[in-house]
């Protein structure tokens, strides 16, 4: 699996959550099922911003990890509800015409990776 992060942010700028450890850290989490309807992100701006732009040829390598992805993992999601590790499976979910998807969800946030850092500036 690629190399990935969880960015928020934080007060001085951007917060980052290494997400090898968000899936360690959540192990021992009880399972739920979560309705994709719940999940605000599904109708935000996710995967591009103002640096990173939805070309033709990024949004068909998201359409390519979406095709890859396995649903049986779990989701990732904070105590407030944000999806921390799994978008590409919940667009799959919503390609599948699925209703819920199975999440961990952390009772609290845990700490921040990086504090203040770019997304260029972490290891991959």
């Amino acid at each position: 699996m690629r190399k990935q992060y969880h960015f928020w942010p934080g007060p001085e700028g951007l917060d980052a959550w290494d997400v090898d450890r968000l899936i360690q850290l959540s192990e021992g989490l009880a399972i739920e099922e979560v309705a994709i309807s719940s999940i605000e992100e599904i109708d935000s701006i996710y995967w591009f911003d103002a640096t990173e732009r939805p070309t033709v040829r990024k949004v068909v390598e998201h359409v390519g990890l979406i095709q890859e992805v396995d649903i049986a993992y779990p989701i990732l999601l904070g105590p407030d509800g944000r999806v921390m590790d799994g978008m590409h499976r919940i667009a799959r979910a919503l390609l599948d015409g699925r209703d819920a998807i199975a999440a961990r969800r952390f009772p609290e946030l845990p700490e921040a990776d990086y504090r203040a850092c770019q997304p260029e500036e972490l290891p991959y």
